[in-house]
């Protein structure tokens, strides 16, 4: 992957390791976006397995709930153009049938704009509505495989 990303993108393995609750996974991720040079491209790559905390009674998984976050986090710190996405190699997570999710700076602004509270779904472990209303669920369908769930950032200057 990272030699595919190389000759554009200035590839970097943050860690194999994300791991811990998504909250604080996500402040890795938006962290590490924030230290990147912002005068080139750059791909953060990172793995692991997190977990969440279920305090409500929504849909979603682990990566959902993690791209939701970094759209939270990404949307109040980060400026230009960026991508997060986040997603389990067997291509489901938790209970559903998507992948992930996927993170842009419109993401929390197009959840409102489909005409609900990101903040409630998020609160509510709803992760999946959230995303679906964004448009920004991950879909791969199974992939007979299961390694570890994988996330990438990738930003761009502006």
């Amino acid at each position: 992957m990272m030699a595919a990303a190389a000759e554009d993108w200035n590839p970097k393995l943050v860690t194999h390791r994300l791991v811990g609750d998504v909250s604080m996974a996500a402040e890795t991720v938006v962290a590490a976006a924030e230290a990147a040079p912002e005068d080139k491209p750059a791909a953060l790559i990172f793995g692991g397995e997190t977990t969440v905390q279920l305090r409500g009674q929504g849909l979603g998984g682990r990566n959902q709930e993690l791209a939701l976050r970094v759209a939270k986090l990404g949307a109040d710190r980060l400026n230009g153009d960026w991508l997060f996405l986040s997603g389990g190699t067997d291509g489901r997570d938790g209970p559903t049938d998507a992948a992930g999710g996927i993170a842009t700076p419109a993401t929390w602004a197009a959840i409102k704009a489909a005409g609900h509270d990101p903040d409630a779904l998020l609160a509510d472990n709803d992760s999946f509505a959230a995303l679906k209303a964004a448009g920004a669920l991950l879909f791969t369908g199974g992939t007979g495989t299961n390694v570890a769930d994988v996330q990438i950032f990738l930003r761009r200057p502006d």
